[in-house]
């Protein structure tokens, strides 16, 4: 498998006055699942639309194996994309889709069929796409990326519309392509999904970088130093340990985090309040956690947290 990392250096574009990316610079390697994260309005999309030569940069360079997408004399046999499952013609047939892709890509017919098979098509391959769910048009688009067996693959948002057999299918799917040693970038807001699937994960606000890392490294920097205690009188415990100099944060009915407090001494401090409790030890943070504490002041659109009913 030819080595094709995806390189974003110094990457900026603008929509008017509104900087979409700004001066934004990571790379995907080959061999990983990168997860490229953010909130909605953050760049994600116009990011990947720059690689794909979708779009023109106001500055900087996405490069695919050092080179711009637009250089590539058959893009699809180098670069597999998805950005979106709905922009397929409702009247035609799924497995026309994909050969009237071949044809132009110059890539064998035989591909269709394999591909339709590989994402588990083939029964509906003489159906009409305006028929098909959003599932089976996201399993579509995914047929397309692989129609030339490109060693990168860039997917916005896969797992959308997806069941949970599908989600479970693409999870593996995208680790066992990864395996092959092929460059895997997918966008996600279902940050559970990337803490099963993602190697390395790139988190973007407001157009510039947050984090670039590994997975395990980020939960780790985050989950480092916390204690979890679990317990019915979640008040008291709150008040005993800020008086003893923790701080405490609520995640749960009957959850809480200290920070800045060894867990002998959050035992200490509890028992000598007498705060019952059930369980203390260390907090492992989920990428959905890391995911709200780094994006919460760089978030587009939200409605205020202390409004009844709000959501975002």
């Amino acid at each position: 498998m030819p080595n094709f990392a995806i390189e974003v250096r110094d990457l900026t574009k603008r929509y008017g006055s509104t900087v979409a990316v700004d001066r934004l610079s990571f790379t995907v390697q080959p061999g990983t699942v990168t997860g490229f994260v953010g909130p909605n309005g953050a760049g994600k999309s116009t990011t990947m639309r720059v690689m794909l030569a979708l779009d023109t940069p106001d500055g900087g360079e996405a490069l695919i194996g050092d080179r711009r997408y637009r250089t590539f004399r058959e893009p699809a046999r180098t670069v597999g994309a998805l950005l979106d499952a709905e922009a397929v013609h409702p009247g035609r047939r799924a497995a026309d889709h994909l050969l009237w892709m071949a044809r132009y890509n110059g890539i064998p017919r035989s591909r269709v069929g394999a591909v339709l098979e590989q994402v588990g098509l083939s029964s509906v391959a003489r159906k009409r796409v305006g028929g098909f769910s959003l599932g089976m048009r996201q399993r579509l688009g995914i047929a397309g990326a692989l129609l030339g067996d490109p060693p990168v693959l860039i997917l916005d948002e896969p797992v959308n519309g997806l069941d949970p057999e599908g989600i479970a299918w693409i999870r593996g799917l995208l680790r066992s392509l990864a395996g092959e040693g092929r460059t895997v970038l997918m966008s996600s807001h279902l940050m559970g999904e990337l803490q099963d699937t993602a190697d390395h994960v790139v988190v973007i606000g407001r157009g510039r970088l947050l984090a670039d890392t590994s997975v395990r490294e980020l939960l780790d920097k985050v989950s480092n130093g916390r204690v979890e205690v679990r317990t019915k009188d979640r008040t008291r415990a709150i008040d005993v340990l800020s008086n003893a100099g923790a701080t405490v944060a609520v995640i749960g009915t009957d959850t809480v985090t200290v920070t800045g407090m060894a867990a002998e001494r959050v035992v200490a401090a509890l028992t000598a309040g007498g705060v019952p409790f059930s369980g203390v030890g260390e907090h492992r943070a989920s990428l959905e956690d890391v995911y709200m504490e780094m994006t919460r002041e760089h978030t587009t659109f939200a409605a205020p947290a202390d409004e009844p009913g709000a959501w975002a």
